[in-house]
């Protein structure tokens, strides 16, 4: 039996994080599927079920932290589960089935099979506990969520559909079936659920950040609790406004006179239009802030500001008597007149 270099097979670091190893391992996985590689299926099985095993152990906490424990005492550490697997054969008789991995249908190695595929776990086990006899929380799940600039502002409940990957009922997360590459998830191990959610948006969530729903996760085995979803919120564009952090700003149309002579206007706002006043002499591009319009906050009370942005609108067709004041308007702006 040979000691199997798991975080050599996936290219990763002793101390890489969770989203790296399955990064890796998705990459591996569609590179050295079977399906993929029809002229060499045969060699890409072999590698895609290295693959898998490694895969297997570094995603699982429990695993991983046993794995990195055997370090160089690893032979020690087999010879120890060797002689635990034959006292309990010896001695526990009939009474109880054990599967020890190993045999024709097993889909790892040998050594993943003496330190992770069944030492002391029962092939029947009472109801209501697990094979291993006891209870494991199941994975924390990842996925987006779409929504609109409007959909945060307001905040509130939202009912969705969101397509959840999840692992395979059929394999349980393995990837294989019966020594078998599993159909049902053609080896990767997960699958994609659609659920329906109702979900609490919280005001002024930001575009990345997580919304948590306990319990909504990966199914827990042995009775032990299910994980939590955790959905990252994808703000779309908003054809009028532009966030920045709590803040909102607005392009605004307003013609030359405004600017020119001031006077009041009515700016679009997410909770309805506001009057504004424009200074007398107002330049071009010039932002004028309304307090308290923007985002509200998610921590803290209180809202960002809206900034306005006044956009200069200049006639295209002027008649003779317009284009004669704007001559003399022109003269007198030149001293000419």
């Amino acid at each position: 039996m040979n000691y199997k270099d798991y975080y050599a097979v996936l290219g990763v670091a002793k101390n890489a994080p969770e989203k790296d190893i399955k990064s890796a391992y998705r990459k591996l996985a569609r590179k050295w599927h079977p399906d993929t590689n029809p002229d060499n299926a045969k060699a890409a099985e072999e590698k895609f079920k290295e693959i898998s095993e490694a895969y297997e152990v570094l995603n699982d906490p429990e695993k991983r932290r046993k794995y990195d424990m055997l370090g160089p005492d690893w032979q020690q550490a087999a010879r120890q589960a060797e002689q635990q697997r034959q006292y309990r054969t010896r001695y526990e008789g009939d009474a109880e089935q054990f599967d020890f991995g190993g045999g024709a249908n097993s889909g790892f190695s040998d050594f993943f099979d003496m330190f992770f595929s069944g030492i002391g776990q029962r092939a029947s086990a009472p109801q209501g506990r697990s094979r291993g006899g006891f209870a494991q929380r199941g994975q924390d799940l990842e996925t987006t969520i779409e929504l609109t600039l409007r959909d945060v502002y307001e905040g509130g409940k939202k009912n969705v559909s969101l397509q959840i990957e999840d692992l395979c009922p059929v394999c349980q997360g393995t990837g294989t079936a019966n020594g078998q590459l599993c159909q049902n998830c053609h080896g990767t191990g997960r699958v994609l659920k659609s659920k329906k959610f109702e979900v609490s948006i919280p005001k002024g969530i930001g575009d990345g950040q997580r919304i948590r729903l306990g319990g909504q996760g990966g199914a827990g085995t042995g009775g032990g609790p299910n994980g939590d979803l955790y959905l990252i919120v994808k703000l779309g564009d908003d054809p009028t406004y532009k966030r920045k952090g709590d803040d909102l700003y607005v392009d605004l149309p307003v013609s030359m006179f405004d600017l020119v002579l001031g006077g009041d206007v009515q700016v679009p706002t997410l909770a309805g239009q506001v009057a504004m006043t424009i200074p007398e002499g107002t330049q071009n591009n010039r932002l004028l802030r309304l307090t308290g319009k923007g985002m509200p906050k998610v921590k803290g009370s209180g809202s960002g500001d809206q900034f306005v942005r006044l956009i200069g609108q200049l006639p295209t067709k002027i008649t003779d008597k317009q284009r004669k004041l704007f001559t003399e308007l022109a003269k007198l702006s030149n001293g000419k007149a």
